[in-house]
This record gives structure tokens, sequence and C-alpha cells, in this order.
């Protein structure tokens, strides 16, 4: 399961079991690329129409140095873990939670036409410091042995429950020495809300801040808007930029593109050009039927832009959340075959208390888990989630980019599918090309 691309004046093989990856000459690269899909016999001839000068010692020093690559498990290699074995590694009926998405606010104070959570915004209610209590005492109930715990603050806008927030934080600090657990928290925010007081605050307390802002003044204004129906990029701008200069720790800023941005490196440019330097960018999750939903047409371009991307944080050099690669340690084996774990590992809390797989499920409520006062009360609908990983999926079997990607996101999976242990393929295509142009960054 080798994947053979050329990128950043390259030649680039990447062995999907291992991991592994090399930079090879020409001819190394044509022989191993060839080889892929029919036999060594019709490769080295295709090899040889492809290069009529190579002499037989070339030939031989390359054959050579791909043996030795392949008898020591760096190419070509068996995979590490069989599907069984993948199996025994996720007891559905003993799950533990690492992490929760708090959303302590289905309010808003913008309405922004893209927002997966539009419809689950329903009355605008606010999470009590009692069900947030809950939340926090649930997960650490549910955490095993596990030390770090990681809650986000999510919503609709959480700074509308700011006060709430900052009471959490204080009753988790509170008790993680006697619980034997370290709380890592995350929020995430529009930024209209951001004052002195929260960035002092989260200089503290916050391991992460995310900050949605979609670039260009037009590219923002088209979806994020006020309630009043006027673009809120100058109402946002100038503060997410300010905080983002003093923020003491990590942050990101969280743009979406969609149909009608699909030159989006300008928009990551404009971004730049505000002095932000952490940056991320996603694909648009809405239904299909909205005018500004991607579309199969838009894949070919797409790809060109992030090969535009690569070239562009090259000159810049500022960070891309999904081009950050570590070649040397990467995710831990269970991220890499179940990714972010969610309905079992990780579960998303409304104000209201009801646990749900992710945020991106709240609303449907043939998802509910249970809540946060009872605990976890469908527990089929764990087992359900626990046994989803990239062994499952049948697309997945002669992916070379498995083992990065663990199957994709149940959530898009469900959306495009109709089944939460299926694929996007939309993006796994994305996936792809993101990964090919990390390690592109990741090799020079």
């Amino acid at each position: 399961m080798t994947h053979c691309f050329k990128a950043g004046g390259n030649n680039v093989v990447v062995d999907g079991n291992s991991g592994s990856i090399h930079i090879c000459d020409d001819l190394t690269y044509d022989i191993i690329a060839f080889r892929e899909g029919t036999d060594a016999e019709r490769a080295l001839a295709l090899v040889a129409e492809a290069h009529p000068s190579v002499t037989e010692t070339d030939l031989t020093e390359a054959l050579t140095e791909i043996g030795s690559l392949i008898q020591s498990g760096q190419l070509y290699s068996a995979p590490t873990i069989e599907p069984d074995g993948v199996q025994s590694r996720f007891d559905p009926d003993s799950f533990v939670v690492k992490a929760l998405c708090l959303n302590v606010s289905h309010a808003c104070n913008m309405r922004c036409s893209y927002c997966f959570a539009a419809k689950a915004n329903g009355e605008g209610e606010l999470m009590s410091f009692d069900t947030g209590k809950a939340a926090l005492d649930f997960l650490i109930a549910n955490s095993g042995s596990r030390h770090n715990l990681e809650v986000d603050f999510f919503g609709g806008e959480p700074l509308l429950s700011w006060d709430v927030v900052k009471q959490l934080v204080k009753y988790a600090r509170s008790i993680e020495q006697s619980a034997g657990k370290c709380f890592r928290f995350t929020l995430t925010t529009n930024g209209l809300e951001l004052t002195d007081e929260v960035l002092d605050f989260a200089n503290r307390e916050f391991q992460t801040v995310v900050l949605s802002l979609d670039g260009r003044e037009e590219t923002h204004n088209r979806f994020r808007k006020l309630p009043n129906n006027a673009g809120s990029y100058s109402n946002t701008a100038e503060k997410i930029r300010n905080f983002a200069k003093k923020r003491v720790g990590e942050y990101y800023i969280r743009a979406t593109y969609t149909h009608e941005n699909l030159d989006f490196v300008n928009d990551l440019i404009a971004l730049n050009d505000l002095g932000l330097s952490n940056l991320s960018i996603e694909p648009v999750v809405c239904d299909a039927s909205e005018p500004y939903a991607l579309k199969e047409s838009d894949l070919p371009v797409i790809l060109k832009e992030y090969d535009r991307l690569a070239d562009v944080i090259q000159e810049r050099k500022f960070s891309f959340y999904h081009f950050n690669l570590d070649l040397e340690n990467g995710p831990c084996l269970n991220k890499r075959l179940s990714g972010c774990g969610s309905g079992s590992e990780y579960m998303a809390v409304t104000p209201d208390g009801s646990l749900y797989p992710c945020h991106q499920f709240i609303g449907d409520n043939k998802f509910i888990i249970g809540n946060v006062f009872e605990g976890v009360t469908h527990p089929e609908i764990v087992r359900q989630f626990a046994s989803h990983n990239v062994f499952t999926k049948p697309e997945c079997g002669d992916c070379w980019a498995r083992l990065w990607c663990a199957g994709g996101c149940s959530a898009n999976a469900y959306h495009d599918s109709g089944d939460p242990g299926g694929i996007y393929k939309f993006g796994c295509e994305l996936f792809k090309k993101r990964l090919e142009k990390a390690i592109q960054l990741a090799i020079q």
C-alpha cells in the first residue's frame, strides 16, 4: 500500500502501513511507481522505456535500495495490526470518555447562514452552572485511568454564557488534584464579545482559543451576519487581531470556504496580512441543495488551491492547521484507528445536559446517548460509535492515508451517506491532498 507523488521538486513515496516517507531519485521513484498495479517484470519494462539511457549498474543500485527498504519494513510493509486486533482494543461496553464539548450556549449574537448549528439553536438556551458541573463530574466518573481531560466551551456563542464558563473552570480546578486529573480547556468564539477580561482569563486557563474569521471582508460578510443582517467583519476583525497579538498560548483562526470562495488562499493571505499566523480553513458543512455547497465539479479547483497554499506558506511562513504534521511521533494508535472517538471517547453536551456523539449531531434526537445527570441511557449508541474504526470501512481498505485520517469524520459521513460508520468521499479527497501538502512542507 504505497503512494507516489511529486511535490516541491521532490519524488515522494509513502508506505501507508508503516508510515515511512521516502524521497527518491527519478529512477527509484519510477520503479516503485510502475510497480503499483503491475508485476515486477512489466514494471522494469516500463522503467526501461522511461529511462532509455539507464545502465545495468544504475538499475542494480536502485533495486538494491528498494530491496533494503522492503526488508526493513519501510516499503510494501504488512499491516502492523490486523482487524481482529483492532476490535480487541475497543470494548464498547467499558468506554472511557476523554473529552467533552460543552455547548454552554445555544444562543448566538450572529446569524451565520452556513452554520451547521443553526437548527440546534432553538430557544437560545444557556447552560446553567449546575448542568455544567454535572457534565464535569460525568467526565471524571467515566474517564477511567486517563489523566488528561479536555473540555471545549462551544456554542452558539459561549461568551454569552461567560460567567458560567468561569465558574466551571474554577470548579474543575478545585477538584482536579483530588480526582487525579488535569483539565485542558479550549474556547471557540466568534469574537464579538472579546474583552480584556476574556483575554486575561484565557491566557491563564485555556490551552487553545479558536477564533472564527473567514478572511477577506467580503468573504466574511457574505455569510457571517449580525442579527440585523449586516456583515460582522468590522465588529470582529480588529478584536480578533488584538486578541491574537496579546495571546499567551495557542490560538487558531478558524475560517470556512464554500462554493463562493474557491480561491480561499486569498482569504488566508488576508488573515495573515492582519498579523494572524496560526490559521485554519475548513470546507463548509451543509445540505447539498444550498447554493454555497461544495460541488463535485469544485474538487479539481480546490485541490489546485491547496497546491497554491503550500507555495504561499513557504513564502509567508505562517502555520496552517491541516499542514502541521509530526513525522517523528504522530498520533497514538487509537487515534490513528478511530480518530476523535466521537460517541465513545468524546461527547457533546447541550445546555439541558443531553449527551450526543459530537456537536454536529445535536438536534437529531435519535443520537441522544443520555444526559449528564443519569449518565449513558442508550449504550447501544455508544457501542455503535465505538465499533467504528478504519478497518470496519471497506472503502478504506487499500487507502494509503487511512492511518492518518482514521476513516474520517463520523458526522460528515452521516450527513453525506446516512451512515456514521461510512465515509465522506469528497472529504477523503481533500484529506489526501492536504496530507500530501503536509508531507511536502515537512520534508523541505
